[in-house]
């Protein structure tokens, strides 16, 4: 008979230890499930959610220093994990806090909710602390069926069911391609752990079954961070879905994806093939999202949209940043992912307080802002930060970030994509800028009739756009200590302080 197979428990507690900032937020989305059975809608969810995070993400702050693995390699802690997860669970309070508010408003603050927001959150963490391929499906998964109901929260409006059935069928479709790829790879390599991909291939020496492996991984990738051309649901998700999810959606799920592709390139494929084949394809991939969304963006009149074709563009900046294929590229889309985060969240929580259709930004155009500069100055000068800094203007965190990711192209030989993403960068501020014309160079005559009403703007989402508004400046005059930590995770630090500007 053969021996039996023995098992190890003896890390179990340190393991748990190890994964708690994920294990606090998947249970504290089981709590609220339970308190909102006995209590429904209750006033004091939201608060169980936003602070749970916030103490798992003074949690992960512990670990970032101390890289590690736990369940024998299926999770990565610290390092990395513990940074991407930190920005992740930033953009998630930030967009809870707007999201109270903004559903109340429209009477959808349901309980159910902020579960969701929670049980996506563990998902998003769990997808950018993933060591194995099985890690990295189950956090896509769990991140992305809570996404689909999200977008469709109000049912009885036809944008936000077109928006839910686009995104669930598309990325379904997507997902397939993922599993096929991790299926290659496991046949190629006979491992799913992610730090033996390489020295499987190299014992098989299966180099064909394993690029298509690596393809397929890249198209789930690369439809989750909607880049082009796998971008074709983004508009129209971000225009149906309910303006403060968006923002969630729009960073969360974007840092957990970057964050784990940035494992993926830096950990699991061989340097060969990621400064080879892989840097040709994200490089190419990175150039044509850089334009095609900046491009299209221009010629957008509602906002919903305009700031979709806004992201398609920005996951080509990140992408070039990753292309180069070195810890200074990796430590550069990690530092962007957080002013993008900052950026994006701030400029959502202004629209989202300015809304004054009834189908949640569907219908909301530009004019609509005409003259909000002087009837609402605050809203007026914050938005202002976020359409300088996503432009790239300095003194703001969205320059250095730019800065970074076409440094470390350069660096990588890939002078081409840089200048590419510089032109880009300059076409973006023709739309950009044009927000701020209609908001302070217009009469507020010009918006329509319907557009005209007060705009109260709750504390909540004043200070949220207050404060992205404000990380946004002292990440952009003071960017030395982050970018430090994020090159430095990947082992990247002094490299990536050369870039400094």
């Amino acid at each position: 008979m053969p021996d039996p197979i023995v098992v190890d428990y003896s890390s179990f507690p340190a393991d748990l230890a190890a994964t708690a900032p994920i294990l606090l937020v998947a249970g504290l989305g089981v709590l609220v499930v339970l308190l909102d059975a006995f209590r429904n809608d209750d006033a004091m969810i939201p608060w169980v959610s936003g602070v749970g995070m916030a103490v798992a993400a003074a949690m992960q702050a512990f670990w970032v220093f101390e890289p590690g693995t736990a369940f024998e390699g299926q999770v990565y802690v610290g390092g990395a994990a513990a940074v991407a997860n930190i920005v992740i669970l930033t953009g998630a309070v930030a967009s809870l806090a707007l999201t109270v508010p903004y559903l109340s408003r429209l009477g959808r603050n349901y309980g159910e909710v902020h579960a969701l927001i929670l049980f996506s959150t563990a998902g998003m963490m769990t997808l950018a602390s993933a060591g194995s391929l099985v890690t990295l499906f189950v956090g896509l998964e769990t991140m992305s069926v809570c996404l689909y109901v999200l977008a469709g929260l109000v049912r009885e409006e036809s944008t936000a069911n077109e928006s839910a059935l686009k995104y669930f069928l598309l990325g379904a479709f997507s997902t397939g391609f993922f599993l096929y790829g991790i299926a290659l790879l496991y046949g190629a390599t006979g491992t799913m752990q992610l730090a033996l991909l390489a020295e499987g291939l190299a014992l098989s020496g299966q180099t064909g079954l394993f690029l298509a492996g690596v393809g397929l991984l890249l198209v789930g990738f690369l439809f989750k961070v909607s880049a082009v051309p796998f971008h074709m649901w983004t508009p129209d998700v971000y225009q149906g879905a309910p303006t403060s999810l968006t923002a969630f959606m729009s960073t969360a799920s974007k840092v957990a994806t970057f964050a784990a592709l940035a494992v993926v390139l830096s950990r699991a494929l061989p340097l060969e093939l990621v400064q080879g084949e892989v840097q040709v394809t994200l490089a190419v991939v990175a150039a044509v999202t850089m334009v095609a969304g900046n491009v299209v963006a221009l010629v957008q009149t509602n906002l919903k949209r305009m700031l979709a074709y806004s992201s398609v563009a920005h996951a080509g900046y990140i992408l070039a940043g990753l292309a180069a294929g070195t810890a200074a590229g990796y430590g550069a889309a990690l530092f962007y992912l957080l002013a993008y985060t900052l950026m994006n969240v701030g400029a959502f929580g202004v629209m989202g307080a300015l809304e004054w259709d009834e189908e949640q930004g569907a219908d909301q155009s530009l004019d609509s802002l005409a003259g909000i500069g002087y009837r609402k100055p605050f809203l007026g000068v914050a938005m202002g930060v976020f359409m300088f800094a996503l432009t790239g203007f300095p003194p703001f965190a969205g320059f250095i970030g730019k800065y970074l990711v076409f440094s470390a192209a350069v660096r990588a030989d890939l002078t081409w994509l840089a200048v590419v993403g510089v032109l880009a960068s300059v076409v973006s501020g023709v739309y950009y800028l044009r927000v701020m014309v209609v908001m302070w160079m217009k009469s507020p005559e010009d918006a329509p009739a319907n557009a005209r009403q007060p705009f109260p703007v709750g504390r909540a989402t004043a200070a949220v756009v207050g404060l992205c508004a404000l990380g946004l400046l002292v990440l952009g005059v003071l960017p030395g200590g982050f970018i430090e930590l994020t090159a430095g995770v990947f082992g990247g630090g002094e490299a990536a302080l050369v870039a400094v500007p």
